[in-house]
């Protein structure tokens, strides 16, 4: 009762206190009125000019993103083709009276540039301080460097292997025979990283296997392939050729991957330090597989325009697919594999007279379709909420 009373004082004190408000006078009135009505008209309109030009700017951001999407496709869909087309170009064609470059040296200098390239972005990155960061992350970081030897050797053999490859077979066939690299990456990444796959994947790699394996078979080729100085051209060394370089690639990758997990190192350090072991793996490769040859025609014997501009796009071309991915979705990079296979096949016939077989058809198309099912996003399954327990057991 008490607290009732207290209650209804304080509400008559504040009935007083009200009542004896001291009245505003006309004109502050209508400063206050006319103050309301700006500012509810302020209110009314800028919802909507702000909207609108929301709308505008993410119209113009979405135009951009397509631009730079569809920008990155070519740019992708350029690399894996012309780096492929020209390879086969220039281990098919030489000029008369001059001798056919060497692969090994070719790999050699692609790591000089790949490891020059990686210096000046990392010298950008600290400011001017290479020599400091080289001491830091080289020097100062021997079994970091002795454990990127491994990548670094496997990634010198497979770019050698990819030179004679391409010398034994021709460019849609070696497209989409190295598409194994799926599954041998898929393989390692069970192995290595404990990683799960599902039904659907799994049953897209074996649909690789057996669209690689009817390409393999269907005995398709190009007039190099096909003309009468087949002792330099064979094809079954390009087949092995070409598997040995997709599991080269698949274990690489994913051991890399592995150093990668859990480190603060930049991934541009990490080139660094692969990639010096990889100088030095390379420039003894040349004289232990290729030293009569170099002392015969010479280190950069046979070199021409042409072939420096393979080493110079294999060299940028991991660069291109890294500013790609920054910008293009994993829809995107399946789409640009699939298409560097077709325009691979194109391009060989118009080019190389190409003539696929009706086997190497069906094998290309399930090669493609194989990549796009392992690449699709898989739905979740949404869990069911768990409901709590009460005092008596029920939900």
């Amino acid at each position: 009762m008490e607290s009732d009373k207290e209650g209804l004082a304080m509400v008559e004190v504040e009935n007083d206190v009200e009542e004896q408000k001291i009245p505003l006078s006309s004109s502050t009135e209508d400063s206050m009125s006319s103050t309301k009505k700006r500012t509810n008209a302020l209110k009314a309109s800028k919802p909507g000019t702000v909207v609108k030009r929301r709308l505008k700017k993410k119209e113009k951001e979405d135009a951009s993103t397509k631009i730079i999407k569809y920008a990155a496709l070519l740019l992708l869909v350029a690399q894996m083709v012309g780096l492929v087309l020209l390879m086969r170009y220039t281990r098919t064609h030489q000029r008369p009276n001059q001798p056919l470059y060497l692969a090994s040296t070719a790999v050699f200098v692609m790591e000089v540039m790949k490891f020059v390239i990686c210096c000046i972005v990392v010298a950008i990155q600290s400011g001017g301080d290479l020599i400091g960061e080289f001491q830091e992350h080289v020097i100062g970081a021997p079994a970091e460097v002795i454990k990127l030897c491994v990548p670094s050797l496997l990634y010198t053999v497979q770019n050698n292997l990819l030179y004679l490859a391409l010398t034994n077979l021709d460019a849609a066939t070696y497209q989409v025979c190295y598409q194994l690299k799926i599954l041998t990456t898929a393989v390692f990444s069970a192995i290595l990283l404990h990683r799960k796959f599902s039904h659907t994947k799994w049953a897209a790699l074996v649909i690789l296997t057996v669209g690689v394996a009817i390409v393999q078979v269907s005995g398709s080729g190009d007039q190099n392939t096909q003309n009468t100085y087949s002792d330099k051209h064979n094809r079954l060394i390009g087949l092995i050729a070409v598997l040995c370089a997709a599991c080269t690639s698949g274990f690489s990758g994913v051991y890399f991957e592995k150093i990668l997990k859990g480190s603060t190192t930049s991934l541009w350090i990490r080139n660094i330090q692969m990639g010096l072991p990889s100088v030095i793996i390379a420039y003894l490769t040349i004289y232990a597989k290729d030293a009569s040859a170099v002392a015969s025609q010479g280190f950069l014997g046979g070199y021409t325009p042409m072939v420096w501009t393979v080493v110079t796009v294999q060299a940028v071309g991991g660069l291109i697919v890294a500013v790609v991915v920054k910008y293009a979705d994993n829809v995107l990079k399946v789409f640009a594999s699939s298409f560097s296979i077709i325009i691979s096949c194109i391009i060989s016939a118009l080019l190389f007279a190409f003539r696929p077989t009706f086997s190497f058809v069906v094998g290309a198309s399930l090669v493609v379709l194989a990549t796009i099912m392992y690449s699709s996003p898989e739905k979740r399954r949404r869990r069911k909420p768990v409901l709590p327990m009460t005092a008596n057991g029920k939900k």
